[in-house]
């Protein structure tokens, strides 16, 4: 951890039971007997505390987890959090709302069953913003959760409590979820691995069920490729959609050669910032001195999908608004914040265009699949622009200016999840002036995961990730 005040970059790495190990490190260290869940338990709740005064990235503390006595898993007794949006047996559910007072959960939702089948022990809840509406984890009135490498940016959304704890060490790994980006953006602000998996991959949850278009899928963010790899073979041992090619445990690069697409620029026309064209165009560069083929490619989709996007978003914030009573009795829709508000409203106003927008959104899974004819995956930016300070995004912004701000930032990976296909967010090999993490993304299509992770860990291996303990 920073000493002085003065100083922006803030970390909980130590000498204790967690040392440098990510999840996979740490849970082999558990099995030789090196160290016990109990101690990675007690160590990480140190680690927390150690940093969380200044991230306030966790919404609760589990008082007695339940370390390493449940299923063996890959990951038994590797410390974790979940992020405050899925039910956890006992623990409150709090959507990053002050629209209600949560109670505690009674059952685990059917994915917090299959996170804890890996054999993670769960230390608590992380942030995150309103119900995951932004891409920042900023309130009206609390404290943002601040990013780790530059503690006066954000680190992300909607995931951002949950890789602020990540990127600081405090735990290896932690639960995250992406209905537009929720995964990948914290990942990229925050220097982690984020990958959003194909729609289906994790086991689906009663509301997505209900939804025209099920854009949210959960995962995690982790520090190295192998953790997210080891996550998603340990989760697919709990359930696997027979639908969907099995992925298995992905160990390492592949030695086959891809056919990449490039993209720069957002197919709905925001163009990416110098720092971030310059971390995609390097990434091509050593794409092709690894042996890969990189050509540009367009992509080209609806104009109107942007506004669609966000009158479907606003589709969710108004049904939220219907249906809070569900989630406490005291719910009232007029305390939701600046930005939910507004999609709300906005969504009352242009609710007879629905039918049409669902109806462009499903479409967009063809133009996606002609740009992929001869490709393996596509690489871009995953923001158009570099990590912004605190207050830029922040849902007391006016609302008019707040969602032109967001257009101009989160322009690349929506689309994935409108259309269901799996991509990943990995750290580029180059960070900003202020010492921020630039991102990377790699888009394939639908059950690619496998082919996602081998390129991740190619990309790994050939120069390994910046970490902020290390700066």
């Amino acid at each position: 951890m920073t000493t002085s005040e003065e100083q922006t970059r803030i970390h909980a790495f130590r000498d204790d039971a967690l040392g440098d190990h990510d999840a996979v490190g740490l849970a082999e260290a558990i099995r030789r007997g090196e160290v016990s869940a109990a101690e990675a338990a007690r160590d990480a709740a140190a680690r927390v505390r150690a940093v969380d005064a200044r991230l306030h990235a966790v919404q609760v503390h589990v008082d007695a987890p339940d370390h390493g006595s449940g299923p063996a898993g890959a990951l038994t007794g590797v410390p974790t959090f979940v992020k405050d949006n899925t039910d956890y047996r006992g623990l409150p559910t709090g959507h990053g709302s002050a629209a209600f007072a949560p109670k505690d959960a009674r059952r685990h939702a059917p994915f917090a069953r299959q996170f804890v089948s890996t054999g993670v022990t769960v230390l608590g809840k992380t942030r995150l913003p309103e119900f995951g509406f932004s891409p920042t984890t900023e309130y009206e009135d609390a404290a943002p959760v601040r990013n780790p490498w530059h503690t006066g940016h954000s680190a992300g959304g909607s995931s951002g409590g949950s890789a602020a704890l990540v990127a600081a060490g405090a735990v290896p790994i932690a639960h995250a979820n992406d209905g537009g980006g929720s995964i990948r953006i914290p990942a990229a602000c925050c220097g982690l691995v984020g990958l959003k998996p194909t729609r289906g991959r994790m086991v689906p949850n009663a509301q997505g069920r209900q939804l025209p278009i099920d854009v949210v899928t959960d995962g995690v963010v982790s520090r190295s490729v192998r953790d997210s790899a080891a996550f998603l073979a340990a989760a697919e041992q709990h359930w696997r959609n027979p639908k969907l090619p099995p992925v298995g445990l992905v160990e390492g690069p592949s030695e086959r050669r891809l056919r990449v697409g490039l993209v720069v620029d957002s197919p709905s026309g925001v163009p990416s910032d110098a720092a971030t064209r310059a971390a995609v165009t390097r990434t091509a560069q050593r794409l092709e001195r690894l042996g890969h083929t990189v050509q540009p490619v367009q992509l080209s989709i609806d104009p109107r999908f942007t506004e669609d996007f966000l009158t479907y978003w606003g589709l969710l914030s108004f049904l939220i608004g219907v249906t809070g009573r569900t989630l406490g009795p005291d719910f009232d829709r007029r305390r939701m914040d600046g930005l939910s508000r507004g999609l709300r409203e906005t969504y009352v106003r242009n609710w007879p265009r629905t039918p049409g927008v669902v109806r462009r959104l499903k479409r967009t899974r063809e133009p996606y699949a002609a740009a992929f004819r001869g490709l393996d995956l596509v690489l871009s930016p995953v923001l158009a622009h570099t990590t912004p300070p605190l207050g830029h995004l922040a849902p007391s912004v006016p609302y008019a200016t707040l969602i032109d701000r967001i257009v101009a930032y989160v322009a690349f990976t929506p689309v994935n999840n409108v259309v269901g296909t799996p991509s990943i967010s990995v750290p580029a090999t180059s960070t900003t002036p202020d010492g921020l993490p630039v991102g990377v993304m790699f888009s394939g299509r639908p059950g690619a995961e496998r082919t996602l992770l081998e390129l991740a860990f190619e990309l790994e291996a050939d120069q390994p990730f910046r970490r902020v303990q290390d700066l």
